[in-house]
């Protein structure tokens, strides 16, 4: 039980290469799309009771099955409010030379600290078909209990390459033909009249700063979204679920 509530931590995590799954949508979507990852999950008898489908393909998958009580499952839990069911997950190995073959559409996310932010990226990134998730040096851990729970499964439907240098990033994403296209208030094209129709990768930078001025130089394109309203600016999150989508059109226009 310790060593399930230790996962919170981000030490125990790169040391165990291991991370916690909370709650019905995520442990189901690891069961069906990553089951051979899967160490153990635990389940509550209100749990069983209400999710009895990813019960029974946890057992179908040859997953371990521990029944615990609601006070147990608590203790192990990241969240306030856990959903009667957890499972601990061995951490995916992919490398950036793992995904760029072939991809079309990534986005690139530099010092990124917020992990509700990440988990939506990632989640937006799943929803728009794109081929992977990069996450540079010095933003939150992609796995974390709160980056989990914010993806909503999607951790494990697309590739998240995490820990990158990012100068060396958009190095490789340049040798493979992938133009990026850095986002900023101020830059001179709009998004409506930005070229997608190629391979791409969008680079976002942090929620308080933004990108800085070397790394959106270092892109091919400064690209800006425009604001109708009177709001000053989207979220990092909304960004990026903008800038995704438009990808998604031009690329099924």
């Amino acid at each position: 039980m310790r060593g399930v509530a230790a996962l919170a931590r981000r030490s125990v995590r790169s040391d165990t290469g291991r991370f916690l799954v909370e709650g019905p949508q995520a442990v189901r979507e690891l069961i069906r799309y990553a089951a051979p990852s899967v160490v153990d999950v635990y389940v509550t008898p209100d749990g069983r009771a209400r999710h009895a489908e990813i019960y029974s393909a946890a057992y179908a998958a040859g997953c371990f099955v521990h029944d615990v009580t609601d006070e147990v499952l608590a203790a192990m839990a990241d969240a306030d409010t856990p959903q009667g069911m957890v499972a601990v997950a061995q951490q995916p190995v992919v490398g950036l030379a793992d995904v760029l073959d072939g991809a079309r559409l990534l986005v690139l996310l530099h010092e990124v600290r917020d992990p509700g932010n990440l988990g939506t990226v990632i989640r937006g990134a799943d929803a728009t078909g794109a081929d992977a998730v990069l996450v540079t040096a010095n933003s939150v851990d992609a796995f974390s209990p709160k980056v989990i729970r914010s993806g909503a499964g999607s951790h494990f439907h697309v590739p998240v390459v995490s820990r990158l240098d990012v100068e060396a990033t958009l190095a490789a994403l340049g040798e493979r033909g992938i133009r990026t296209l850095a986002t900023q208030g101020d830059a001179p094209l709009a998004l409506p009249d930005a070229d997608l129709t190629g391979p791409h990768a969008w680079v976002l930078g942090n929620e308080a700063h933004g990108l800085p001025d070397a790394v959106a130089a270092a892109c091919d394109e400064r690209v800006a979204i425009p604001i109708y309203g009177a709001a000053e600016s989207l979220n990092l999150a909304m960004a990026a679920t903008v800038c995704l989508y438009a990808s998604a059109f031009a690329r099924r226009g």
